[in-house]
């Protein structure tokens, strides 16, 4: 009674033991092909210390102090900043830009124009089928306004992003 035996390739932990290392390496290619484009990049320019990035907020301070918010209005493809505050120099012209929310190819600028309630300007293919973060400043960015435009709504409010006094 000599029996032969059984394969190594039958036992189910053989196949656990080859099959979990297996795993973890189509994952960790999968976890890189997902990981494209920097991680933790920001729109504003940044001073980096080791992996802290430290961020100019003078724009903001300076929109706060001068007690600036604005409305913005969309009707069809043309967008209307109606100014809230006293402090504004109303024949100036503005900047907006729309960051989408994830692919920073898709953010947009619009030149605005002084018009009668405020400013005016012209964008083209706007997708309102996702949120857009907002920023309006003056071509120097010695100020600046940010804000967040929901999907599908007609309007939207940006203010100073530092809040306080």
């Amino acid at each position: 009674m000599n029996r032969r035996p059984p394969s190594a390739w039958r036992q189910p932990l053989v196949w656990l033991v080859f099959s979990l290392p297996a795993m973890s390496i189509v994952a960790g290619f999968a976890l890189l092909a997902l990981a494209q484009g920097p991680v933790d990049s920001v729109a504003d320019p940044v001073q980096r210390t080791a992996q802290v990035q430290d961020a100019d907020l003078s724009p903001d301070l300076e929109a706060r102090r001068m007690g600036l918010s604005a409305r913005i209005h969309r009707v069809g493809f043309v967008l209307d900043v109606i100014p809230m505050g006293a402090g504004f120099d109303r024949a100036a012209r503005l900047d907006l830009v729309l960051r989408h929310p994830v692919a920073a190819a898709q953010d947009r600028r619009v030149a605005l124009s002084p018009s009668v309630a405020g400013w005016s300007g012209r964008i083209d293919g706007f997708d309102d089928e996702h949120d857009w973060v907002l920023e309006l400043a003056p071509p120097d960015r010695r100020w600046r306004l940010r804000g967040r435009w929901q999907a599908h709504a007609a309007q939207a409010e940006v203010g100073p992003a530092l809040g306080g006094r």
